[in-house]
């Protein structure tokens, strides 16, 4: 294949997959964006909504494993494509849903289909880039998880106050229906030839099950590297979800807007948050293609961003004002932005390729975790202290002890 013809398959996979990725996180805001609609409807309390919020990152998280597995052995086209056709029933069929043990299974099932997006999808980019460049394309896939919030409450609001909430998820079941007829029709795997994994590797997708489990699973929970890469992502995820699931939630109790202003304005900073994933890749990049390893790279760039977003988080406490807010909120989002990509890329250099999408299934186990208890605890907190500012401190404290996980828990140093 012509070099030009392999760049152009390579660009529109990473477009398809970071649309996935923007509409997988669009879907996760449904509930976040409606969710003050939803709990007047159905007069639900914060606490209760922490733990329908946190339902998709409960059954991600059980998920993970299982299906980092299946995406070292399967390929990408029609393991992908089921994901996004199951996501797509989970989203119409919470536009149809009755009360709040509805919410949550179809939530559930949600993140049971969005959880092979980023194991495949890493997988995927893994054979098409190499590791000199694989820095930017992860950043830009990852930086759909904060592209598609930031896209989201603009759209969703709109949908919203003309159809209502139910419609509005019912719209996102149908984009992603057509998100995945386009994946299956469009994208093939590499050919061994084309791929930027060693040869030897990638025909190691047909290995059983069975020889997974005790050579890959194995293996890799037996190192050092991957327990402290998990434990680190924990808490950037942590606070990810902080932001994601409560953001519209807060202003519109600290800052005394309405749903709609509320909706609108939590969009903003998420724009930061994908622009620090994009900066994030790109200077790993730049830093191994000056000689610095790029796991060295991907390990001290993590550590200085995780400590500005616990500091930043910690500050939102005392409530300085919209101005003030806002801004420490656009800079926490921008380094929590940084620490999602380079906390993933640097999956992908701990471990070789034909185990990418197991290691980084263990990590973001742990990272769902963080996802899930970050509404339940922020819901508690907030319902127990009728503020906010307990869950920041919580979240501040959190983010600090993921800084210095990275920094200090790490045997490979290179």
């Amino acid at each position: 294949m012509q070099s030009s013809d392999r760049r152009a398959r390579q660009r529109i996979t990473l477009l398809l997959l970071v649309g996935a990725g923007c509409i997988n996180y669009v879907d996760r805001a449904t509930l976040a964006v409606g969710n003050t609609a939803i709990m007047a409807e159905m007069h639900l309390s914060y606490a209760t909504m922490g733990w329908l919020l946190s339902a998709l990152d409960w059954s991600y998280m059980i998920s993970q494993v299982p299906m980092g597995l299946l995406a070292d052995r399967l390929g990408g086209r029609a393991f992908l494509g089921g994901a996004l056709l199951l996501c797509a029933c989970a989203e119409i069929g919470f536009g149809l849903v009755g009360g709040a043990t509805s919410i949550f299974w179809t939530r559930a099932l949600l993140g049971m289909g969005e959880a092979p997006l980023f194991l495949a999808g890493t997988r995927v980019l893994v054979h098409w880039y190499s590791a000199e460049e694989r820095g930017g394309a992860i950043g830009l896939f990852n930086g759909s998880a904060s592209l598609g919030p930031a896209l989201g409450p603009p759209l969703l609001l709109a949908v919203m106050a003309w159809w209502g909430w139910r419609d509005m998820s019912v719209v996102g079941g149908l984009v992603n229906l057509l998100l995945a007829v386009g994946w299956i029709v469009y994208y093939r795997d590499p050919l061994p030839g084309e791929s930027a994994a060693e040869p030897a590797r990638v025909h190691h997708d047909k290995a059983p099950v069975r020889s997974a489990l005790r050579d890959d699973l194995g293996y890799l929970l037996g190192r050092r590297d991957t327990w402290a890469a998990t434990a680190g992502f924990t808490g950037v995820v942590y606070l990810s979800s902080l932001y994601i699931t409560w953001l519209p939630a807060w202003l519109e109790k600290t800052e005394s807007l309405s749903e709609i202003q509320a909706g609108l304005l939590s969009a903003f900073p998420q724009i930061f948050s994908f622009a620090g994933c994009l900066g994030g890749g790109k200077l790993v990049d730049m830093v191994s293609r000056r000689g610095v390893a790029p796991l060295a790279a991907c390990r001290r760039t993590v550590v200085l961003s995780m400590l500005a977003c616990a500091v930043l988080t910690a500050l939102l406490a005392v409530q300085p004002g919209r101005a003030a807010a806002l801004t420490l909120l656009a800079l926490a989002l921008f380094a929590n932005g940084v620490a999602v990509s380079c906390g993933w890329t640097l999956g992908t250099l701990i471990t070789t390729e034909d185990r990418v999408a197991t290691l980084e299934a263990i990590q973001n186990t742990g990272a769902s975790l963080g996802g899930a208890l970050a509404p339940i605890l922020t819901g508690i907190l907030a319902t127990r202290s009728g503020s906010f500012a307990p869950a920041f401190l919580l979240a501040g404290g959190i983010g600090l002890l993921s800084t210095a996980i990275y920094h200090r828990g790490f045997a490979t140093r290179r």
